[in-house]
């Protein structure tokens, strides 16, 4: 549980950073990783909406496509029950590797809001699109065409 990620130093003094503040380098001290056991969005993401519109610097850039929040069910859930989303209380989010995901079937945690079970899924299982009436809005098209980019 938790959160990881790998930094790359692009100066000098980002690569003198890693040493100071004893994260986990990589022998060519180029990349380093950050673990945090917990993520507190509510209480991050004024932070990165702050960085952006006064600085005009992004907190975060993704490049690919790697990593994927899951929903998992918190409880037996019944078919006809709508979920909830992050918070609610029908599921709840695990990380997986994008390509896991896509292969599995994987609803994504942010899409799982306000969306009608079609299926029973057991507690601890993973809901899929298939367990699930899709609505069809801009958010799942651009879901659907990114993992379509993927090879899903």
């Amino acid at each position: 549980m938790g959160t990881f990620v790998v930094i790359r130093g692009d100066t000098d003094y980002a690569r003198r950073c890693f040493a100071e503040y004893h994260m986990l380098a990589d022998s060519s001290s180029e990349y380093a990783a950050l673990y945090r056991p917990t993520h507190m969005i509510g209480m991050e993401l004024g932070l990165s909406v702050a960085s952006v519109m006064l600085r005009g610097e992004p907190t975060g850039a993704p490049t690919c496509f790697n990593s994927d929040v899951v929903a998992v069910a918190k409880r037996d859930l019944k078919a006809g029950e709508l979920l909830d989303g992050e918070g609610g209380f029908t599921v709840w989010d695990k990380a997986w590797p994008a390509a896991k995901s896509i292969a599995h079937g994987a609803l994504p945690l942010g899409l799982a809001h306000n969306v009608k079970l079609t299926a029973d899924v057991k507690q601890g299982s993973v809901v899929r699109w298939s367990d699930v009436e899709v609505i069809d809005n801009q958010a799942v098209s651009l879901r659907r065409e990114l993992e379509g980019m993927v090879g899903g």
